[in-house]
C-alpha cells in the first residue's frame, strides 16, 4: 500500500447529553464501521494520515468531549474515561451503528479497551495504538486521589494567549512527546481558537489537566478485558510506551504487540503506511 493524498474530511456534528461532539469521517458510508478515537490534548486530526489509507473503512474520529471543535463540559468537573464511554456510545446510535470497530491512540486506546469491556457484543474488532490499560491505583490511594483531583478542579486555570501559531506549534513538536512539524500543524488547526482581537488560544478545556476522581484499581482493569470478545491487535511504538513505561509494556505480552519504528504519536508519521497495512488486513 502506497500513502495517498490526503483526502479532504467529512464534518459531523452530534448532540449527546446535551453536548455538541463533532467529528470527521473518512472513506464511504457503506464500508467498514470503525470509531476512532484520539489521545489526549489531541483531537480527530489526529487521524488526518492514518484514516485515509483505510481504503475499505468508513472511519468516523471524534473531537471527544472538551477537545477539539467539541463542546467542553459544564462546570468546574475533571474528565474522567468512562464519561467519554458513554459518548461514543451515543455517536455510534447516532450513526445507527449496532456493531462496528474501535481504533484508540494512548488515552483513545485505554477508552476503547474499557469500551470493548463494557458492551463487548457490540464491538467487532479493537485496534490500540501505542496504549491499551489505564495506568492502575491502588484501592488504598482512593482518598488521596479524589483529594487531589478535587485540589486540581478548585484551582482557576486561565488560557495562554498567543498573538500567532507558531509557539503553539512548537509546543506541540517539543512537547512531551516529539511530532513532526507536519503532525504538529495538524492538530494545531484542529486545537486552537481565534479570538476576536485577532490573538489565538487552545480549544481545549484546562479542566483535562485536572486529576480524574477515581482510578481502577489493577482488578478492575482486568475485568474490562476479560470481558473483550472482539479480536484485538496492539502495536506500540518503539520510541513511545516501550521505551518510557517498559514496566508497564510487560503486562501487554499475553496480547501478542508488535512493536514499530517511532515515537508515540507515530500513526500521524511516516509508520502511518505500516500501521495502515496491518490494520486493514486485521479489520477485513
Amino acid at each position: 500500500m502506497s500513502e495517498t493524498s490526503l483526502s479532504s474530511p467529512e464534518q459531523l456534528s452530534f448532540n449527546v447529553q446535551g453536548l455538541t461532539i463533532k467529528a470527521q469521517a473518512w472513506g464511504r458510508p457503506e464500508g467498514i464501521p470503525v470509531l476512532a478515537v484520539h489521545g489526549w490534548l489531541d483531537s480527530s486530526a489526529s487521524y488526518f494520515r492514518l484514516a485515509p489509507l483505510l481504503e475499505q473503512c468508513y472511519v468516523v474520529a471524534v473531537d471527544c468531549a472538551g477537545h477539539g471543535r467539541s463542546d467542553h463540559r459544564l462546570g468546574q468537573e475533571p474528565y474522567n474515561i468512562w464519561q467519554d464511554i458513554g459518548e461514543l456510545f451515543a455517536v455510534a446510535d447516532a450513526l445507527e451503528w449496532d456493531k462496528f470497530a474501535l481504533i484508540g491512540h494512548s488515552r483513545g486506546a485505554i477508552i476503547s479497551t474499557l469500551a470493548a469491556g463494557t458492551f463487548p457484543e457490540r464491538i467487532t474488532h479493537l485496534a490500540l495504538l501505542d496504549g491499551m490499560l489505564p495506568q492502575p491505583l491502588a484501592a488504598d490511594q482512593a482518598p488521596q486521589q479524589l483529594a487531589q483531583s478535587i485540589k486540581d478542579s478548585q484551582r482557576q486555570r486561565r488560557l495562554s494567549v498567543y498573538d500567532d501559531q507558531e509557539p503553539m506549534i512548537q509546543a506541540r513538536m517539543h512537547g512531551v512527546w516529539a511530532l513532526s512539524r507536519v503532525a504538529a500543524g495538524a492538530l494545531i488547526e484542529r486545537g486552537v481558537n481565534k479570538t476576536a482581537e485577532g490573538t489565538y488560544q487552545w480549544s481545549s478545556d484546562p479542566m483535562l489537566k485536572a486529576a480524574s476522581s477515581m482510578k481502577l484499581t489493577l482488578e478492575q482493569a482486568q475485568a474490562f478485558v476479560e470481558r473483550i470478545e472482539a479480536p484485538v491487535k496492539l502495536l506500540l511504538a518503539q520510541g513511545g510506551t516501550v521505551a518510557r513505561y517498559p514496566e508497564q509494556v510487560k503486562a501487554l505480552d499475553v496480547f501478542h504487540p508488535e512493536t514499530l519504528a517511532g515515537t508515540h504519536h507515530f500513526h500521524m508519521e511516516e509508520q502511518a503506511v505500516q500501521i495502515a497495512e496491518r490494520l486493514s488486513a486485521f479489520l477485513t
